[in-house]
């Protein structure tokens, strides 16, 4: 994965914008086509008190709803930290939105005054297709890309 050339690319689409969804769909669209091993790449947004809401995305259909207090998105939103889990089966509670499944990476969004925007998830159909490296870089890009978000 050529973090390198995805940060150049999101930073000059996005540059300038701070409408949270527009950013979302440019992230979402980028990162699923660069990423080789993500078959569903998207975010899911804060809609509500310990609520997300799927917002865009790339790929089949996702859940459309998932409170704080279920799977590896809910567990994003509620920690604050990046879940990596190379095997979706093993982790408690996981909600199968898609039956291929394997493997997923999720990370909290957060924007420059703090406030936790959504989540950004990648599912693969590949198991462990997801490392630290991989939550570190799109951590860092995600801080860049959503510091004006609104």
């Amino acid at each position: 994965m050529d973090y390198d050339t995805l940060s150049a690319t999101l930073d000059a689409l996005c540059h300038g914008e701070t409408d949270a969804v527009a950013l979302m769909a440019t992230v979402a669209c980028e990162l699923h086509h660069a990423h080789p091993l993500s078959d569903w790449t998207g975010f899911y947004r804060v809609t509500g008190p310990e609520m997300l809401k799927i917002g865009p995305y790339q790929g089949g259909h996702g859940c459309l709803v998932i409170p704080f207090s279920r799977g590896v998105c809910g567990a994003a939103a509620r920690t604050g930290t990046a879940q990596i889990v190379p095997d979706v089966d093993l982790f408690p509670g996981h909600i199968a939105c898609a039956s291929s499944t394997r493997s997923e990476l999720v990370l909290p969004v957060w924007n420059g005054a703090g406030q936790l925007l959504g989540v950004l998830d990648l599912d693969s159909n590949t198991a462990a297709a997801f490392d630290q490296t991989d939550a570190d870089r799109l951590s860092e890009i995600m801080a860049r890309i959503f510091r004006n978000a609104e």
